[in-house]
């Protein structure tokens, strides 16, 4: 009898915890006293953003613990990471004969630089851990916080560099420059005759 007393006990607290909780007679209040956001430098760009690619990679990584069954120790995680890598070419460089005026002033000579690829931007909100398999430790070990997803963000932006070097994103970048500095002189009454290197 005094069991099914303090059951009954423990339910109607639980219930009015809940009940309670929910219950908010004079609603919530968020107060934002952030700082506002500050101006630390500028700076002076020369580069021309020219092409940018969306890239998706799945890692499959696996850690294992030298002779130790995997259901004991080791972990195996696939996670899917999305990012972009944008492709510029840095006008800043172009050399003394990288833009050269022939001598009657109606000919323009056009030497683009190479176009060169910006780091990795990661998308945190679309890169996930998509299946991951412990051992009993490592199980253990994932109850004490939040998994520590850095090594494979830093994993991802190396695969997403790599394949944007394969890519055709140089290529496309290089030609969309020549396309965008070849209107703008002829728009100004120039003829233009790109080189390549």
């Amino acid at each position: 009898m005094r069991g099914a007393l303090v059951a009954a006990v423990v339910i109607l607290l639980g219930a009015a915890v809940h009940v309670f909780g929910q219950f908010r007679p004079f609603g919530d209040e968020s107060i934002d006293r952030s700082q506002p956001a500050m101006l630390e430098s500028v700076r002076d760009l020369s580069q021309y953003h020219a092409a940018a690619g969306e890239f998706q990679v799945v890692l499959d990584i696996e850690n294992d613990v030298k002779w130790v069954p995997a259901a004991l120790a080791g972990e195996r995680t696939l996670f899917v990471a999305a990012g972009s890598v944008n492709a510029f070419v840095d006008l800043g460089t172009l050399k003394d004969d990288g833009l050269v005026v022939s001598a009657d002033g109606k000919t323009v000579e056009l030497r683009i630089p190479k176009a060169q690829l910006d780091k990795p931007n990661l998308h945190h909100d679309r890169s996930y851990v998509f299946s991951q398999e412990r051992g009993l430790v490592d199980d253990l070990q994932a109850l004490a916080g939040p998994p520590d997803l850095q090594r494979f963000y830093v994993a991802a932006e190396t695969r997403l560099t790599e394949a944007a070097k394969r890519s055709e994103l140089l290529t496309r970048a290089e030609e969309n420059t020549r396309v965008m500095l070849t209107g703008m002189l002829q728009s100004l009454g120039f003829q233009v005759k790109v080189i390549t290197d």
